[in-house]
């Protein structure tokens, strides 16, 4: 089905999903994500109102193109088109600013962050919003999709959250940080994960804690942290603690 949409027009896509009965249209709008051809993303374009679909065929099409393996610039285009501007329900809202960071995630990683606008565009938008969030639960879903993209340049935005913010915040930021690779967790990331852990300006939850120390233990850790994480591990409570010594233990193997 995906190679017949591969080849298929514009017209015969867009058809399809008009006159497709309602319990076929999930699976054929997956299909045509899939298929990422230009026709197909076109149909997809003039088919999707989201001022008048339902929700649930809206998050379907958010997901597919999240869980898109590699996805094309057309397709983070056609995401943010229709994010944007518009009066959408909060879910859906929520799930597109979270695709638009996994699309961005993955085109960076087929070496396109330079070679496609619609890069640039996915990261204003995230970035935007979260200057603009007032309540908590929105800086939290916008910290995630910072978290999908793993771009470096966003790091010290992620930073700041992580150790200035509350509980919620702090917590999204610090597992956001999880998702960089190993060469970007530098020695000023794991400075601000050793006072999170640490608690040397404020107190944190013990599962933002966790995380920091997860950050330290898994991107070259030094012999010192590894000393300090044991010592202070002593204080904690035993699950917590002995979630730690096996961080620890698998480092050592």
């Amino acid at each position: 089905f995906i190679q017949m949409l591969c080849s298929a027009k514009k017209k015969d896509v867009l058809q399809l999903l008009r006159k497709a009965p309602e319990q076929m249209l999930p699976f054929i709008v997956e299909t045509a994500v899939a298929a990422q051809s230009v026709a197909s993303l076109a149909a997809l374009s003039d088919f999707l109102d989201f001022s008048k679909e339902s929700k649930s065929l809206l998050e379907k099409f958010l997901y597919a193109a999240a869980f898109s393996p590699r996805p094309s610039g057309q397709l983070l285009h056609l995401v943010l088109d229709k994010l944007d501007g518009k009066q959408l329900a909060p879910e859906v809202q929520e799930t597109g600013i979270v695709a638009v960071g996994s699309l961005v995630g993955k085109l960076c990683r087929q070496k396109l962050c330079g070679l496609q606008q619609e890069v640039e565009r996915g990261v204003e938008t995230i970035l935007a919003g979260l200057r603009d969030a007032k309540e908590e639960s929105k800086v939290v879903i916008y910290l995630l999709a910072l978290g999908n993209a793993a771009l470096p340049k966003t790091i010290p935005t992620l930073l700041d959250h992580a150790e200035e913010g509350p509980t919620t915040i702090t917590t999204a930021a610090v597992s956001a940080l999880r998702q960089f690779p190993a060469r970007h967790i530098s020695s000023k990331v794991k400075r601000a994960m050793r006072r999170i852990f640490h608690e040397k300006r404020k107190n944190y939850e013990k599962t933002c804690r966790l995380a920091a120390a997860e950050i330290l233990l898994d991107n070259e850790p030094s012999p010192m942290d590894v000393i300090n994480i044991l010592l202070a591990a002593k204080e904690l409570e035993t699950e917590t603690a002995t979630f730690l010594l096996l961080k620890v233990q698998n480092s050592l193997r």
